[in-house]
């Protein structure tokens, strides 16, 4: 594993130098008597005791887990000369922690994290009771220091974390340049009455008795919570031929399918895996009619996927609302403190989720090439921001997209993935 510290790199020294151009604090330093180190590995074996000891008391995101990404990297075959782990450290003992993947796309070399938006967030593995004591001087000392480690890309792209860590504010601030651009959804609650008497009025609740009345009436209604493997292999098959049917009326490119990532979802509910993986699914006399994929980490239960029936027969019942109806009322009958919906606004997201925080793409070029880059994608991200909220620009983008789609659709299909 390579070592470095603050004083020695000849990066960092030009990181400081030119602060604005890097995305990071200049003229910062940490606490007198801190010794800033970071060390870099291309061997995930090499810092998994270190990332377990800095998510024992939980993780933002299954992006932070170490067997996700374990996984993750095992299934997209992704070559260890491209895996990069390095450890930031304060007087020897390990703070913070980037696991990234370094990628070359349009002739930049870039390094960012190691799945996209197959998690709700991401952030830097830390430890946030050490990292909010250095204060914005120290953190951005840290920061600093561990970038030194990447001296063989044109920039850092860390997309989509967190605006502030719950009870700790924006612990990130100082990591390059942060871009607002989504935001997202939790709900929070230390009991279902709780849950049940903040979220739903009574209106919502009559609402609900009417669609589940709706539903009750096409036959018999079961909702399960699967944890067998063999089980839910047959459920997760259900849950991906939805999806796509969704996609396919929606106009929208099946990732899943096209990604080859189905395989990887089956594999993490599998022995050994090191994942703790929960469906929900709900039947209509014995079909499945929705179902929702969840990873469980301590008491907290993230839902990376969701799906329901395009039957028209049975809209009328919405098997999706009734589903996750359930699910909330598992879920906080069950103990667990948060329920993690992922980014991006919808209507269930609405209805159910009571905490909002939003989320920022953090950029640091390091190379002329590396910040030309930065600058191109964050103008990117601004329009594509400003064309979500326009509905004519997202409906004109859509039928761009399925033109494209049926272009290119069945090389899609074929293509292994680029990861």
């Amino acid at each position: 594993m390579d070592t470095a510290d603050v004083g020695n790199q000849p990066l960092l020294r030009a990181l400081a130098e030119n602060g604005e151009a890097a995305g990071l604090q200049a003229g910062t330093s940490a606490r007198l008597g801190s010794a800033m180190t970071a060390r870099r590995t291309h061997d995930i074996g090499e810092v998994e005791a270190v990332w377990r000891s800095l998510t024992a008391d939980g993780v933002e995101s299954p992006g932070q887990s170490f067997d996700f990404i374990r996984l993750w990297i095992a299934d997209r075959g992704i070559a260890p000369k491209d895996q990069c782990f390095v450890v930031g450290e304060v007087d020897g003992e390990p703070v913070a922690l980037l696991p990234l993947h370094r990628r070359r796309q349009m002739g930049i070399t870039v390094y960012t994290w190691f799945p996209r938006s197959q998690v709700g967030c991401y952030a830097p593995i830390s430890d946030y009771h050490k990292l909010a004591l250095l204060g914005p001087e120290g953190r951005a000392q840290l920061w600093q220091t561990i970038i030194g480690q990447l001296n063989d890309a044109d920039a850092v792209y860390l997309r989509a974390i967190p605006g502030e860590i719950t009870g700790f504010g924006g612990l990130f601030d100082e990591l390059g340049s942060p871009l607002e651009v989504d935001t997202l959804y939790r709900s929070e609650f230390s009991s279902w009455e709780d849950c049940d008497k903040l979220q739903r009025s009574r209106s919502r609740r009559k609402h609900d008795r009417q669609q589940g009345d709706r539903l009750a009436a096409l036959g018999e209604i079961g909702f399960d919570l699967v944890t067998d493997p063999v089980a839910g292999k047959a459920a997760i098959d259900v849950m991906f031929r939805q999806r796509s049917a969704r996609f396919h009326a929606q106009g929208i490119r099946d990732t899943f399918v096209c990604d080859n990532l189905i395989d990887f979802y089956h594999k993490a509910m599998q022995p050994g895996s090191g994942l703790d993986i929960r469906l929900h699914i709900l039947r209509l006399n014995g079909e499945i009619v929705a179902v929702r994929y969840n990873v469980v980490h301590g008491n907290r239960m993230f839902c990376l996927i969701s799906s329901m029936s395009d039957d028209p027969a049975i809209q009328a019942g919405s098997p999706g609302k009734q589903c996750l109806l359930r699910v909330m009322q598992t879920v906080f009958d069950s103990g667990f403190a948060m329920f993690d919906m992922g980014s991006g606004f919808t209507d269930e997201k609405r209805h159910w989720c009571n905490v909002q925080t939003p989320l920022r793409q953090h950029y640091i070029g390091l190379t002329v090439k590396g910040r030309l880059s930065v600058g191109f994608h964050q103008q990117f991200q601004k329009l594509r921001a400003q064309a979500k909220a326009s509905p004519r620009v997202k409906s004109a983008l859509r039928h761009f997209r399925q033109f494209t789609d049926k272009l290119f659709g069945r090389q899609q299909q074929q293509q292994q993935p680029s990861d």
